[in-house]
Order: structure tokens, then sequence, then C-alpha cells
């Protein structure tokens, strides 16, 4: 099933030009200044609204009413995971009030989703479109109209109509570059400018309500004005607006950049934070980390736009007021006052001469990141004759850098903490084994537990010695175990949070893995010095507590997960490990003593793949099998007794390898006979139907975390799944719908037509033909070409012709690639039967095919690496290998070969050459590798070299852009193997 959901989609308001045209033409106006008489005058859309409204079908953006959104029925779902559920925020972006009084509802940014949040009723409606975290966002004065963009790979903006929820315009590559690092909507809604972030940076402004790609007016900024970071338009002026840097402010479009420094007024000014313009109209004001305003004169101010000539304003820093000591970090103008916010969490209000006007603080308030007022007016009391004191008729929403948003009622300057959010990563998240609760811990040492189907938090603790890096709870649900930044485990009581014994620790670096064994009898942990330490319960006193077993370092390289099962023969706990190492170790928890952890068995998995998770499977038939994911997109099943490898599979392809997977429970309205698997990619979430069969059409994902997923956990009774963002600081709740996969996958055909399509030109292109071909000539060769006997009509064939068949097709599988497919047909029904399968029918070699072929192909970039790796530069600069070291590690590195083989391989491909004269075939003798001439290998050998002449293949175009950015996305980006 297609993943790509996250794209947003215009809403149905593309007008009838003609219509339009004939609708200017009586009217006598301009196309950039029509407003549609059926809709109101503060709406930008204009016309557009107007032509859905007149075509019959009511639009969305039409009809909607403040609040409408939270009355659309979210029960029912056409994807296999909806995101039902946000936790956390992008505290560094602004969090707006849209709705206050009885319905109090805030917006705001996580990862790349927009949250719109109704406090009071606890419910969420989610406005999902980027692919990318979304790195800035504004909102309309009505705060109706929400603009967002981001940064990265197809970097786009995004208009939404909060009322509706609907994505009513989208502005694809905008930026494509770097992205966008701030943007702003005028007063009228109408315009929005937008910074990019690239080195040199580019400003655009949208008239965003027509239908066009392309900017109205843009510039680069020259590097030396500083980064620009921030923007805002002149409330009074749709046409003029102002950013600043750390360092430098800029005025409009033909903009003016003002120099300052200490020395322009003798005293410290600091670094600027934001910047705004005064209701007056002729000045514009910056915040600085000095707490000191600089006021700015605008030479000439406009008004209207036809006033505005076409040269730079004339802006000059007229001098720099001291307003306080703390650093100011926001800054913005209210009706005919100013307001500023601190590091110290102080809200002050200055009038037009700056002079304090209120003050609103609490000691609980840390530094604050946003301000944002209420909509709704409340009745001023009456002012004394003379006074100057400032009666708010607003309510306001402040968000701190520390992620705590407050609600601040003026009328009693009371601050109502409405959330408290992890400051720092979120790896750790685990769900209760009966109860429907999760617990999320953060880099910050917060630890919290939620009762996930009500959404309500119910306990939190806060440890100040080191981050929580993974989490567990036992399978009886009493405890939950922690892990931690500085190798130290808790063990707690699982409803107080409270240690149940003292902390161990016994891990020389971060705890990465944490897991309880089945009986709740042994707890083991896996950290980043490549150790596994077990500790276990033992009766103390006539109660029970935990003591520290064993430890050892059992693997050379990073630990992708620890396994705990049961033995077949006895219910004693088994214990595995899985590393990037590719070895796979069992432990003897039995026959292990105090500081001496035993190892019955080391494995080595993979040949040339890394190993990146594991589980155990299902038990679909009578063997059992654990299955892992590698760095390869492959999927593999192994024997649980013999480790032998069994199964091959072509895993999901969404962009990364699986980093992480486990079973879902199965739900009691569940066929009892189906089982599915969910899993993690680098920034995907995702629903695989079991058995794995390499069908594509049976796996489902979704963009969860574009800055990298760091864990997730399934409640139990598989309903829900859950999301850790790692350093987005963010954790998501996923309603899991299986019918929708399941429809999915019978959409995507029955029996073998999903893997037709798998093959180039599917079932009648050429390639299909030319396997059928070959499949039959293996058939004419076996029964002896010349023979002049009856045929035997078979539709197999012997499985020791697979290697052939394979090459002659394209895919070159090492010894022990062939070794694993042979004996997965071999054995394939040796469990069930106790016989041996001896041949292979067309079906299943295509299956086979497929699922053991490389998921990405071969590239030149593939082979290029090797020679940066094994090669020398040569005196024209190439990375070249020499002829006798080639030869040599063909026979002595990988898989090694004779010097007979190695002979033979390479007269195969070099000596067979047409004659000059004729088309046959010069076929020299295998005499050995020294007989080959230096005609035949040259004395340095590049990457080029080795593909045309050598193995005699096609060296492709080098590849566009484009493509280079996709073969990078589908690329492992792990340690070097």
């Amino acid at each position: 099933m297609s993943q790509d959901r996250q794209t947003a989609q215009e809403a149905d308001m593309q007008p009838d030009e003609a219509a339009l045209a004939a609708a200017r033409e009586k009217k006598g106006a301009s196309e950039d200044n029509e407003e549609s008489p059926f809709c109101p005058r503060s709406s930008p859309l204009g016309y557009r609204e107007k032509h859905t409204r007149h075509k019959g079908s009511a639009s969305m953006v039409w009809a909607a009413t403040p609040g409408m959104l939270f009355r659309k029925n979210r029960d029912s779902s056409f994807y296999p995971l909806d995101l039902s559920w946000v936790f956390g925020y992008n505290s560094s972006l602004a969090v707006h009030s849209l709705m206050d009084g009885e319905d109090r509802v805030l917006l705001y940014v996580s990862s790349h989703t927009v949250v719109i949040h109704d406090i009071l009723q606890n419910r969420q409606s989610h406005l999902q479109g980027h692919t990318n975290v979304i790195s800035c966002l504004c909102v309309s004065e009505d705060k109706r109209w929400v603009a967002t963009a981001d940064r990265g790979p197809d970097a786009m903006i995004i208009v939404w109509d909060s009322y509706s929820g609907v994505p009513v315009r989208t502005i694809f590559q905008s930026h494509a570059e770097d992205g966008i690092c701030a943007i702003a909507i005028s007063q009228d809604a109408k315009y929005l400018v937008t910074i990019s972030a690239a080195a040199v940076q580019k400003v655009c402004v949208w008239r965003w309500t027509l239908l066009t790609g392309e900017p109205t007016c843009s510039t680069e900024l020259d590097p030396e004005f500083g980064y620009q970071d921030y923007v805002i338009f002149n409330p009074q002026n749709p046409h003029e607006f102002v950013s600043n840097s750390k360092t430098q402010d800029d005025s409009g479009l033909q903009y003016g950049t003002p120099f300052l420094s200490n020395q322009t007024f003798k005293c410290v000014v600091g670094q600027f934070s934001q910047s705004v313009f005064h209701f007056n109209n002729t000045q514009a004001l910056t915040g600085t980390s000095a707490g000191k305003l600089v006021v700015w004169d605008m030479h000439d101010p406009r008004t209207l736009p036809e006033e505005l000539l076409p040269k730079p304003h004339g802006v000059t820093a007229t001098k720099v007021v001291a307003m306080q000591e703390e650093s100011l970090t926001v800054l913005q103008v209210l009706d005919s006052c100013i307001a500023t916010g601190d590091v110290k969490g102080q809200v002050k209000f200055y009038d037009g001469q700056l002079r304090l006007l209120s003050v609103y603080s609490h000691d609980k308030v840390g530094p604050i990141q946003s301000i944002s007022f209420s909509t709704v007016l409340r009745d001023a009391p009456s002012a004394s004759p003379g006074s100057r004191q400032l009666f708010l008729t607003r309510n306001f929403i402040l968000s701190t850098s520390d992620a705590t948003m407050f609600h601040v009622a003026t009328d009693s300057t009371n601050f109502g903490r409405i959330m408290t959010e992890p400051k720092k990563a979120v790896n750790a998240i685990a769900c209760h084994p009966q109860e429907p609760l999760v617990a999320v811990g953060s880099h910050c040492g917060l630890l919290k537990v939620w009762e996930y189907k009500q959404t309500q938090y119910l306990v939190s603790r806060i440890f100040t010695e080191a981050g929580i890096q993974c989490l567990s709870y036992d399978p009886e649900g009493h405890l939950l175990a922690a892990g931690f930044t500085d190798g130290s485990v808790y063990i707690l009581d699982a409803i107080s949070l409270q240690s149940i014994c003292q902390e161990f620790q016994c891990s020389q670096g971060p705890v990465t893995h944490i897991s309880f064994s089945h009986d709740s009898k042994y707890l083991a942990t896996a950290d980043e010095t490549y150790s596994v330490t077990v500790y276990k319960r033992v009766l103390q006193n006539g109660s029970r507590c935990w003591e520290h077993l064993a430890g050892l370092v059992s693997h050379y390289k990073p630990i992708r997960g620890i396994l705990f099962g049961v033995h077949a023969d006895s219910s004693e706990p088994r214990l595995l490990s899985l590393g990037e190492d590719r070895q796979l170790v069992e432990y003897d928890l039995k026959s292990s003593i105090k500081d001496h952890l035993v190892v019955t068995h080391r494995d080595r998995l993979e040949q040339v793949a890394v190993p990146l998770c594991f589980t155990w499977y299902p038990q679909l038939s009578t063997e059992s099998f654990f299955l892992t994911a590698n760095n390869c997109y492959k999927m593999k099943l192994y024997n649980t007794t013999t480790k032998m490898c069994r199964k091959t599979l072509l895993g999901p392809t969404y962009g990364s390898p699986l980093e992480k997977i486990q079973i879902l429970p199965r739900t009691s309205s569940a066929d009892p006979q189906q089982h599915y698997l969910v899993y993690i990619t680098k920034d995907k979430v995702g629903l695989q139907m079991l058995p794995v069969d390499g069908n594509p059409h049976k796996s489902s994902a979704f963009i969860c975390h574009p800055d990298g997923a760091a864990g997730f956990a399934v409640s139990h009774d598989g309903r829900y799944v859950f999301t850790a963002g790692g350093k987005e600081r963010t954790f998501m709740k996923w309603k899991v719908n299986l019918h929708a996969l399941d429809a999915a996958a019978f959409l995507g055909g029955e029996d073998l037509i999903p893997f037709y399509n798998l093959l180039d030109g599917g079932r009648e292109g050429k390639f299909f033909r030319e396997l059928e071909d070959y499949f039959y000539y293996v058939q004419l060769c076996n029964q002896g070409i010349k023979t002049l006997e009856t045929r035997q009509v078979s539709t197999h064939i012997p499985l020791e012709e697979i290697p052939s068949v394979m090459r002659a097709i394209g895919f070159y599988p090492s010894e022990e690639e062939i070794e694993e497919m042979i004996n997965e047909v071999k054995f394939s029904k040796y469990a069930d039967t106790g016989e041996e399968v001896t041949k292979i029918n067309l079906d299943d070699f295509i299956k086979l095919y497929i699922n053991h072929r490389p998921a990405l192909g071969l590239s030149m970039k593939t082979i290029q690496r090797a020679f940066q790796v094994l090669g020398y530069d040569n005196k024209k600069g190439d990375k070249v290998i020499d002829r006798g070291d080639f030869l040599s590690l063909l026979q002595c590195r990988g898989e090694q070969m004779t010097e007979d083989e190695l002979a033979e391989c390479l007269i195969t491909l070099l000596g067979k050459r047409p004659r000059k004269e004729g088309s046959e075939l010069d076929i020299h003798p295998p005499t050995g590798a020294a007989a080959l001439t230096e005609e035949d290998i040259p004395a340095e050998i590049t990457a080029e070299i080795f593909v045309a002449d050598i193995l005699g293949l096609p060296i492709a175009e080098p590849e566009t852009k484009e493509q280079k950015e996709k073969e990078e996305s589908l690329t492992y980006k792990g340690p070097e193997s």
C-alpha cells in the first residue's frame, strides 16, 4: 500500500477562468483586488470561494465555522494506521491561541504535524501534509488562516483553513535547496513572505490566493547582513515587512540594512531577538539579549502601495532604550501598547513612549518563547482620570523554551499551567502488559505515565542525575525498569514510579536496551559499550529483591537488540543478543553464576548485510523461527534451534531499512489465523501482514518522525501503536485498522500477480519471456540437447540449476547465498513431511528471485566505494587497484577462489570474444591466471575498467540530482560493516 498519505491536497477550489474573466470585465476590477460578494470581506480567497459555492457542492471552507473541526467523524479510517494523538510539541516555535473562553483551543507544531488542541474538551485535530519537520509557521490576524513551512528534501509551504482543517493552498519547490526558516502573513491575509534557510538567503513574497507557483517578487540577501531568522509584516501596510538576524535588521523587499554596533551609542546592544513595527507607523523596534529596545526611524513612511518608490527604505537607529537587565525574547504590538517577554518569564506592557504600564510574572514560568493573545474581548473596568494603568481585555497564552504552556487570565493575573512536556529527546517508551497505560521517558529525566484510552496524564517522576534511554514493563505489570544515559538501571513500582530497590550502576555506557524474562525472574540490558548485563530476582529476608548477576562484552559492534524467550523443552527463560557484528549470541542463564555470564552459542547470521533487529516469529507451522531484518531490506527466518537460515524475503522498502520490529498482539475482533508485524524505519511506522512472502501490498508505512523515530511500543490489546520521536521531543499514538491493510493486500492481487509486477515489464514483458526461455532451456539441457528420445514435458528444473538461471537473468549470488537459496527450497516441506524437495517450478522460482535479488540493484556507486577502500591514487588521481593485488584479493579474501577457478572465470569474461573475421568465439584454454596477458588485464584497474572491460557491463549515465537524492535516502547510514 502506498505510504504517501502525508502530502497535502488542495481543496476543491479551482476557479472557472472564463467565469472569472466575465466577472472581472463586468466589475472592471483588477485580479489582485477582487473579492467575492458571496464571502466575508475578511477572506483573502475572493472568487475562489465564490466559485466553489457557485458549483453547487458546498465547500468545506465556505461552510466552515470556528470549532467545526472537532465535529468531524473520526471513528472511521481508510488507513492501516491513523494518527490519534500527539504528545509534546516543538517548543522553539510559537504556540497560538485560536479560541478562548468556553472553548480554549490552541494551535502548535509537533514534528511535521500541526496540532489544533481543544484543552478543555481534551481533543485534538491534526493537519498533516508536510514530509519534513515544520520549521516555521504564522497565523492570520483573525486566527483563521495558518501558513506552515519546512526545511529538507521537497520543502513546501501549506496554507490551512483552521476552521475546517483543509489545506487550501500548497506551494511546492518554494525554496527547494534548503527549505524555509521564517514566514509571515500580512494583516489582510493576502500575502506571505518567506526567507530561505540557504547560506545565501532568498526572500520571496507570495500572493498565495493566486493560482501560480511563482512568487510575486523575490531577492537574495547579502550574507554579510547576517542569517535572517525572523520576519513580520507591517500591520498598517501589507507591502512592507521587517526581518532581523542576531546582528542585523532589514526592512522591506527593496531593503535597507542599517548598521548598528556597540560603538554607535556607546553601550552594549546585545543580539537581536524579534522586531516589530511601531503602531505610529514611523518607527520599528527590535528587542535584544541585553534587555534593550533598538528604535529605528523609517524615513518617508508609506502606507499605500502606489506611493512605493523604487529605492530602498531609509532606516536609521535613532536610540537604544534600556528596558531591563534580563534578555528580551519576545516583542509584540497589541492594540496601542507594546508587549515584551523575557528569559525570566516576565511579560511587560508599555505605551507608545515605552513607559511601563503593567507586569505579569510567575516564579514557575521559564524563558518565554511566544505570546499569543485571545481574540475574545472583555469589558475593561473604568480607570481613574489621568491613570496610565493598563487594563488588558484579552487573555493570552505563554509558551516557554523549556516546553511548558500557560494560560494567563488578565483579569486575575492567574497563571494556569496547560502542559509540561519533555525538554530533551524522547527515546524511551513502553506499554503496560495488561492496562491501557504508556510510560514515556526523555533525556531531561522526565518519566510520565499516561492512560491512553482517555488520554489522561496519571503520574510522573523527574530524575535529575541522568536521562532516560529505555523502558520496559515486566510481564505481570508490577514493575517498570528504566535504563539511563549514565549506565544506571532503576527498577520502579509500575504505579507509583518509586524505586523498589537501590539503583544499579553496572554498565560503563548508556543503556540502550532493557527487557524482562517471561517469568519476571531475570532482567537484561545492553549498552553502548557492546555489553550485555543480567540482573536476577532473589529472595532476601523473605521478600523479593533484585541483584546483579553478571555482565559480558559479547559483541564488538553496537548491539541491535536483546530478546528473551522460552526453551522448547522446558519453561526456563532463554536470552539472545544480536549485534551489528552479525553475531547472534545465546546465553545460558541457568548455568551463569555471580560475575560469570555463560555463552552457549555464537552464530554468524549474515555474510555482507548488517542485521538491525529481530523478534520471535509466530508459530504458523510445525517449525519454530525467529525473524531478522537487515540493512539490505531483507527479512530472514532462522530455525530457533539450528540457527539455519530457512527463508529470505523482501521486506518493506520505504526509504530506509527496518530499525525495530515487534509482533502485533491479536485483538478480540481479529482473525485468529492472521498475524501482523509492527515496524519502524528511520522516519516511518508501518504494518506488515504475516506470513512474510515478499508481496509489497502486504505492508504499509506512514511518516511518523521525519528527524528519526527512536522507538515504538504496542498496546497490550494490539489496538494502538506508540512511536517516540527522539530529538523531536514528541511521541505519537496511532490507531490500528487491520481491515484497511487486508483490503490493500486484496486489491494488490492474488497468487503471483504482485510478484509479476515486480519484474521488469511485468508478466507480458521481455524479461519474463527471457526467464521462461532460460527455464525451459535448462530442461532441454538436463534431458540432453542432442537426444533422440521422446522429451518429457515438465514444469520443474533441478535445484542445482538455480544458480545458472539466476546468473543468466542478471543476479550474481555468492556461494553462501546460493547455498541458502537451495536449502530454502530443499527443506521447505521437511518439517511437515520429512522429505526433501529436489526441484522447483517457474512460479516458485520467480518468488525466490524476487526475494533474494538485491532490493536496490547494484549501482556503479557501490563499486566505486569498494575501490575507494581497496585501491590507491595513481598519478592521474584515479582510484585504482594493482593487477597483482586484484588477482590476490580474489584468491585470498571473501569467498576465496582457486587459481584454476579464477582463470576459468576470467577467461569466460575476457577470452570468449568474436574474431574480427567472423562471428565464432575465440576460446582460450584455461591455463591459469598467469596466462592472462597485460592486454587482457591492465596493470592498473579502475572501477570503470572493472565494470566495462572485465565484467562487460554497460556503465549507466551520470546520475541526476533527483536520482542521487533517492539513492542516498535508500542507503543505510549505519556504521562501517
